[in-house]
């Protein structure tokens, strides 16, 4: 024979028991201060590190190596002249376009045209 029993509703039983089903602490492992602070350390050195991986991997951690410093002759543009007359004539037979996008750099030029009586830094190699 099966037996049946029947529990009476006591609803201060179920206030002390703490309603099992919405635990706010699942694991039910209680934190003390130093224990709060620690995780808290734990968690900012890990968001620090992760920061830290990101910003390299972004090239933030790159160095550009101060090469020697580049001597440069100014000369003032004539009627007629380009950038790239100007730079076959200082290229000495090495490559004038390496040579052209140096003098572009140099002087930050939005374009290749240049106006007469123009100054212009060219860099000797």
């Amino acid at each position: 024979m099966s037996t049946i029993s029947v529990n009476q509703y006591n609803p201060k039983a179920l206030i002390n028991q703490g309603f099992q089903g919405s635990s706010t602490n699942p694991s039910g492992i209680r934190l003390n201060r130093r224990g709060r602070l620690a995780r808290t350390f734990v968690v900012l050195s890990l968001a620090v590190v992760l920061a830290s991986v990101f910003g390299l991997k972004a090239g933030a951690g790159t160095t550009d190596a101060v090469g020697a410093p580049t001597s440069f002759i100014e000369v003032t543009v004539a009627p007629g002249d380009t950038l790239w007359s100007l730079a076959s004539r200082m290229a000495d037979g090495q490559d004038v376009r390496s040579l052209v996008d140096e003098i572009s750099t140099v002087n930050s030029l939005p374009t290749a045209e240049l106006q007469a009586g123009q100054k212009v830094r060219i860099p000797l190699r």
